[in-house]
């Protein structure tokens, strides 16, 4: 069988959940690092195995994969990990609260973005803390608002960690980091907790893997 590579940047968001997933499914790998901040994710080699020039790129079972949502329905479908509710209506609402924060927020939070919308501003001196927080907080109260359609359980849909689970907990990594407050979101804090114990999670955080 073919080794795994993951082609990863520590605090990347995308890889992040990658590296969650990857734990939580017990596959080992080898990681070669990304380095954003210095550009390489736009190197030719890089673009070879991604033509977005993002991260992460999966290899897999003998596939090369991008983007982190559809990888994770790849490891879901492939490896049984149970990330989404057996109901479909549930599996639907399940997979609504996850992209409500990777597809509409963690876009206009990634690096490109902040930098470019920090060059935008002429470097105003509150950028890029200030367009971070700005969409951030209200991704997280709609998150907490969102978690009410699932009883009270140790992770976002269930008792096991899930697909909403690995979208979180990235997006909460970026709230402390640029110091956006969610404090007061009770059932966020808990499942935060509950991740934040379990092993996968806790081997996956930004760093451990710097």
């Amino acid at each position: 069988m073919s080794r795994t590579v993951l082609y990863d940047y520590w605090r990347s968001s995308a890889s992040y959940r990658l590296r969650i997933a990857l734990n939580l499914a017990e596959i080992g790998y080898t990681t070669v690092p990304v380095d954003l901040v210095k550009g390489e994710s736009k190197s030719p080699d890089h673009l070879a195995r991604n033509p977005q020039g993002f991260v992460p790129v999966l290899e897999i079972d003998g596939l090369r994969l991008t983007q982190s949502l559809a990888i994770l329905d790849y490891l879901d479908e492939t490896r049984a990990l149970g990330l989404l509710p057996q109901d479909t209506g549930q599996r639907a609402l399940a997979r609504a609260l996850a992209h409500s924060v990777a597809v509409d927020v963690h876009p206009v939070c990634n690096l490109q973005v902040a930098k470019h919308a920090t060059a935008l501003s002429g470097g105003a001196p509150d950028m890029p803390k200030a367009w971070m927080q700005h969409f951030i907080r209200p991704g997280l109260q709609a998150f907490e608002v969102l978690l009410g359609g699932f009883e009270q359980a140790p992770f976002c849909t269930g008792d096991t960690p899930g697909l909403a689970d690995i979208c979180l907990m990235p997006q909460l990594y970026n709230a402390r980091r640029w110091e956006a407050e969610f404090s007061d979101l009770p059932r966020i804090c808990a499942v935060e907790a509950a991740c934040t114990e379990h092993p996968a999670f806790a081997a996956a955080h930004p760093d451990q893997a710097a």
